[in-house]
């Protein structure tokens, strides 16, 4: 399972087609930026926000504090499937 930023998705599945690197055994095909016709199929488990970070500013001698709070929204995805395309010999 990996988690990325929060997705606006529509159903259980999410393909996702900018795959920059496949590694395959022994072969590793590095795209030029991506590698042509390989996807990634993955479903997805949850959506949620990560634990909260505590962000202060302070400046010395001039009163000025201020303390905020932040949660960055995440999905959650199980990976299902790695389709890699064709490879063109050269």
């Amino acid at each position: 399972m990996i988690d990325v930023d929060k997705l606006i998705v529509e159903g259980d599945t999410v393909e996702l087609d900018r795959v920059y690197l496949v590694a395959d055994g022994d072969k590793v095909t590095v795209g030029s930026p991506t590698v042509d016709g390989a996807k990634v199929i993955a479903d997805v488990v949850e959506q949620g926000k990560k634990d909260k970070i505590i962000v202060f500013k302070y400046k010395p001698k001039v009163r000025y504090r201020v303390k905020k709070g932040h949660r960055q929204p995440y999905t959650r995805l199980a990976i299902k499937e790695i389709v890699i395309g064709k490879r063109k010999g050269k």
